[in-house]
């Protein structure tokens, strides 16, 4: 955003919020006032204009606005730097929504309502933004080259903290180590334990009347339908639970295995019934069946809510980030005032224990090992950029890194394609791990970057892909017309515009198809129809001309109107290569990441440390594999291009090429093509699309003698394939020297009281004694056989 520049907000208020289609919130209502905002305006001074023009008090007023293509969550405006963020947001929207809601209504609303609904009166900002600036890089040294920060906007990352990284891991103090605080996703409501076991006996109980700024309002659509992926079967369990009370219903496990799992509805005779399992292919889990409709009257958001362990422990987690010190009494209090759910002050105790253990473990790795390694990254891979970004909203750590070998391999010979992916780990749900992956020339995957952060979302993949904008920047590599390839969910389609504005951005076929299956299961078509319109989707997807396109989308619409229709709204300009502007050299799946599933041992994955340094192992390990593997190729080509080549040629025999001019030809076959040499082009589209010639270019070739080599693109050949492979990752010497799973070096954690230490006794002076006790020897009180004066 330009100095000066101005963000005019359209203020409006006595409105109130409606559902619309597909779950997004509708402002209706209400009168409109402008108001100037810059991005240096703090909040105080906003919120001073917005009660000057409405004249009303927006003291007991919170500020939230939707982010670009969301309108189902809402961001709060906490402090000034939320209102820069949200200026910032601005930069490629018309305008934004900011939402002022009353407290004070709300909980009027939330009092005459029985379950929670968007119709909260507020006010609503609409800003549309005037000669707004792109985030720009800023790369600050210090005088001893140990700093270095990388700026977008308002958030600054460190490569290494203030001060430099020593050689071995620093020691916090007491002080230091309760203010410097890590947090990780909230995972759901409810008190099972790990397994997702119901835990007898310790019931928590919600009080299902929330307002909007509790996050179950949002959790009834967490589960989509059947094709949805999950991480891991401790990611479908927490998702399930806050489905569940979102929903308002409470189920109970049929099967609960770490490769399958079904549950069904409490209630007696209810239809409701979900089961998922573990993906072959992938890995991950997959919902495989769901009857999603509740004939006990469940469901409507006032049923019986439980929680689990794990989300009572984030939720004290995030309340320790605020204040150290709280007591297990007043988290108590805090959690029923805030999220409606009644806690014993044993299971708070027990939480908190639990809780500190798993900050002091985030808190000695986000301060002391990863800047540690960040510094030896650095030092050992001269080029290399490992940045560390400890406090992200003074919770949350984000922590980037791209080898030098990967950055100049992929500028040097990989094609301008990138996919974006979330690689799924199998032991924690503490942080996600985003991976930027490209192809080599022979098809084989090839890392550029990772990236750890708090979790999968708009923020965290802007902030991922602002760092690897930066990092493409520094090898002059031209990123403006570059291809990306992902799943286009979790906010990505949102980043890749913002991030990368002259980019293309192409969604996974794959996705798009599971979401399809999904919908035709909805419908009474019988197994053979549904492949039908299946394969006539793929065929859409891989269509080279409109006219292709067209006549696969009616001969869906043939069977269904809504199916073809549905197809329609997925944004096919994304995934069909009839109508996609960008180039993906025929990938359509961003599934390559899931090579990556096997790179990280389960055990590492509980430290970033360990698992980051186990990716650069591997990565270090193929690059010297597929280095010394194509010195015995030869031949223009890669093997796996020279394959497909052989293919085309082979279908070339019986076309008939008429030539037009010196470069411009008419080829017979099924239908006439024009393939003009001088462009690399043929109108079948096949060449531009894949960057190997058509059957109809070699047709041509085979008329004019021609040779095919000459016509494919340099980023299938092999002196491409050997400047990918042209970089070297090097060792980190100290690795072995550093315990990243002891900590000796820091303060340890509260040690709680052993079970066998034995309980204090308590004696009470007034108590008048029951037993009188007398000697064996005399019999007489007062002493006893040691101390008696008795003469035998």
């Amino acid at each position: 955003m330009a100095d000066g520049g101005i963000v005019v907000a359209i203020c409006q208020y006595g409105g109130e919020f409606t559902s619309g289609p597909n779950g997004n919130l509708i402002y209706k209502g209400g009168e409109a006032h402008a108001v100037d905002v810059t991005r240096d305006m703090s909040l105080e001074s906003f919120k001073d204009e917005v009660s000057k023009v409405f004249h009303v008090d927006v003291t007991d007023m919170s500020f939230k606005y939707f982010l670009p293509n969301n309108n189902r969550t809402l961001i709060t405006i906490s402090c000034d730097r939320d209102l820069q963020r949200m200026v910032d947001f601005t930069t490629s929207a018309a305008q934004v929504d900011v939402f002022l809601i009353s407290r004070v209504e709300n909980r009027a609303s939330k009092n005459n309502k029985k379950t929670p609904t968007p119709n909260v009166p507020g006010t609503a900002v609409q800003a549309s933004a005037n000669n707004v600036k792109q985030p720009r890089p800023v790369v600050t040294e210090n005088d001893d080259n140990r700093v270095f920060q990388l700026e977008f906007g308002s958030d600054v990352a460190f490569a290494t903290p203030p001060g430099g990284a020593s050689t071995e891991p620093g020691i916090l103090d007491q002080q230091n180590l309760l203010a410097l605080v890590d947090a990780t996703p909230r995972e759901p409501i409810g008190l099972f334990d790990d397994s997702g076991e119901p835990y007898v006996g310790s019931e928590i109980t919600a009080d299902p009347h929330h307002g909007l700024d509790n996050p179950i309002v949002f959790w009834d659509d967490i589960i989509k339908g059947v094709g949805q992926e999950f991480d891991n079967v401790k990611d479908f369990r927490a998702q399930l639970c806050k489905y569940a009370i979102g929903k308002g219903f409470a189920y109970r496990f049929i099967k609960n295995e770490t490769t399958r799992v079904t549950v069904k509805c409490v209630a007696e005779g209810c239809t409701w019934r979900l089961h998922a399992s573990e993906s072959s292919r992938n890995k991950k889990f997959v919902i495989k069946k769901i009857t999603d409709e509740h004939t006990c009257g469940g469901g409507n958001g006032e049923g019986q809510r439980r929680a689990t362990r794990q989300w009572l422990t984030t939720i004290i987690k995030e309340k320790l980030h605020d204040n150290p010190m709280l007591k297990p009494k007043e988290l108590v209090k805090e959690i029923y005032e805030q999220y409606g759910v009644t806690l014993t002050y044993s299971q708070v105790w027990r939480g908190k224990e639990v809780a500190q253990k798993e900050l002091y473990h985030a808190i000695r790795e986000t301060y002391s090992h990863l800047p540690w390694y960040s510094d030896r990254l650095i030092e050992s891979n001269p080029g290399s950029i490992a940045l560390l970004s400890p406090m992200v909203d003074t919770k949350f750590r984000r922590f980037f890194v791209a080898f030098h070998a990967s950055l100049h391999g992929f500028a040097s010979g990989c094609r301008p394609l990138l996919f974006l992916d979330k690689v799924p780990l199998k032991a924690t749900n503490d942080y996600k791990l985003l991976v930027a992956a490209a192809v080599d020339a022979d098809d084989g995957v090839f890392p550029v970057a990772f990236s750890v952060v708090e979790d999968e979302n708009y923020d965290s993949w802007i902030w991922f892909l602002m760092q690897l904008k930066y990092a493409l920047s520094n090898h002059n590599y031209p990123y403006h017309a570059m291809t990306f390839l992902s799943s286009g969910q979790k906010g990505l389609d949102a980043a890749v515009s913002q991030a990368f504005e002259d980019s293309h951005h192409a969604f996974c076929l794959h996705h798009i198809m599971e979401e399809f299956k999904g919908e035709l299961k909805k419908g009474p078509w019988s197994q053979q129809i549904r492949e039908g319109m299946i394969e006539d989707f793929t065929r859409a997807a891989q269509a080279c001309s409109i006219e292709d396109f067209n006549a696969s989308i009616e001969s869906i619409r043939n069977i269904s109107t809504e199916a073809a229709d549905w197809i329609i709204a997925s944004k096919p300009e994304h995934w069909s290569d009839a109508i996609f502007k960008g180039c993906r050299y025929d990938h359509f799946s961003s599934n390559i990441v899931d090579a990556f599933n096997n790179w990280i041992p389960t055990k590492k994955e509980g430290s970033i440390v360990l698992m980051i340094d186990s990716l650069r192992t591997k990565i270090m390990e193929i690059i010297e594999s597929r280095r010394e593997a194509c010195k015995v190729w030869s031949g223009p080509l890669t093997p796996s291009m020279e394959y497909k080549a052989k293919e085309e040629m082979m279908k070339a025999g019986k076309m008939t090429v008429l030539c037009s001019s010196e470069t411009v030809f008419e080829v017979r076959g099924n239908a006439i093509f024009v393939v003009n040499l001088a462009n690399w082009e043929c109108t079948c589209r096949r060449w531009q699309l894949s960057g190997l010639p058509c059957v109809h270019a070699v047709a041509v070739f085979n008329r004019i003698g021609r040779s095919y080599y000459d016509y494919c693109s340099k980023f299938f050949r092999l002196e491409s394939y050997h400047l990918t492979y042209s970089g070297t990752i090097f060792p980190i010497p100290d690795m072995d020297t550093v315990d990243f799973s002891a900590g000796a070096n820091l303060i340890p954690p509260p040690k709680p009281r052993s079970s066998d230490k034995p309980r204090r006794k308590r004696i009470n002076p007034n108590k008048v004694p029951t037993v009188i006790r007398l000697c064996s020897r005399c019999k007489q009180a007062g002493h006893n056989k040691a101390t008696c004066e008795a003469i035998l």
